[in-house]
């Protein structure tokens, strides 16, 4: 039994599967907007749904660990004073061999595309199409030739707003209805760049390491000062989304109670200067993660009533 519940340990940490509600929460969004909209819902489709998408964003925290562990971006992360490394260090510290690690990081992979080919039985090839685009941006992020999160150009932005917004959400809403609809494509921007705003924030923790190691992202492109007006902006463009789709009827309208949740993150920005130590940016980084669960499972139950109430 303990040898169970260390090897869980184990891959929960490595695999920082603390934060899979960042993946789960856009798939409920898609389904549930099939529930809405159609009143189609088919409850295996779902879990196998969920279990390939939580698979695929595994992977994609494997990965990243993997190939800024190979690229040095992790090391140098350990080794530069008052830097904060979000990687698991399970690389870094040689708590575990690159083999082991990889051959896990694949395994998660397997079961993500196996989870594809299930549902496009079910639901038709375009699934392979959402699943797999959500692969390659997931592989090519920090892995040569490409490396998003290496260029500084908002390509790693565009990357995860993709990964963790549009893919998912529409992906879900597909296999549930076999429809693409532009009320599904409005439905994941809110999350989406929520989501985005977490990943964005979480480079204010280790800039300084990532600009000696070349990984370009945009705070190391342009500095803190610019990069906090930015973030500032992704979190504001994100609730306009959450009121435009509300207003048009995508959600309902009491799912504007969403907006309650943008209050404490804002006040996190009210405490930070233009220029701040390492730590100063672990409540923004908490805030934005809270921010973006909370706004994502108040839009989950509005879907879900309104869905009820139109059976």
């Amino acid at each position: 039994m303990n040898r169970r519940v260390n090897i869980w340990t184990t891959f929960r940490k490595a695999s920082r599967f603390q934060v899979i509600p960042v993946m789960l929460v856009p798939v409920f969004l898609g389904a549930l907007g099939a529930f809405m909209w159609k009143g189609v819902f088919h409850p295996v489709l779902f879990v196998i749904t969920l279990i390939g998408a939580g698979a695929a964003h595994l992977f994609s925290n494997m990965i990243n660990d993997l190939w800024d562990y190979r690229n040095g971006a992790d090391v140098t992360a350990k080794e530069t004073p008052e830097v904060i490394s979000t990687n698991s260090g399970f690389l870094s510290g040689g708590l575990m061999p690159e083999r082991t690690f990889a051959a896990i990081t694949w395994s998660l992979l397997g079961l993500a595309v196996l989870c594809g080919v299930v549902l496009s039985l079910f639901s038709g090839w375009p699934v392979f199409v959402f699943g797999g685009l959500g692969g390659l941006i997931a592989y090519f992020y920090v892995a040569p030739p490409i490396r998003f999160g290496y260029r500084g150009q908002g390509l790693s932005e565009v990357a995860i707003l993709l990964s963790f917004g549009v893919l998912p959400v529409m992906g879900a809403y597909y296999v549930q209805t076999g429809d693409i609809s532009y009320q599904s494509l409005l439905l994941s921007m809110p999350i989406g760049l929520l989501t985005t705003l977490v990943l964005f924030n979480h480079h204010f923790l280790h800039w300084q390491a990532d600009k000696q190691a070349g990984k370009n992202t945009l705070v190391v492109v342009w500095g803190e000062r610019r990069a906090l007006h930015f973030s500032k902006a992704l979190l504001f463009l994100a609730y306009i989304f959450l009121i435009l789709c509300a207003v048009t009827g995508i959600l309902p309208l009491y799912s504007l109670l969403a907006l309650f949740t943008i209050i404490p993150l804002y006040r996190v920005y009210g405490r930070l200067k233009e220029h701040n130590p390492s730590a100063a940016y672990l409540p923004l980084m908490g805030a934005s993660l809270q921010a973006s669960i909370r706004c994502g499972l108040v839009m989950i139950a509005a879907l879900l009533v309104q869905g009820f109430i139109q059976m």
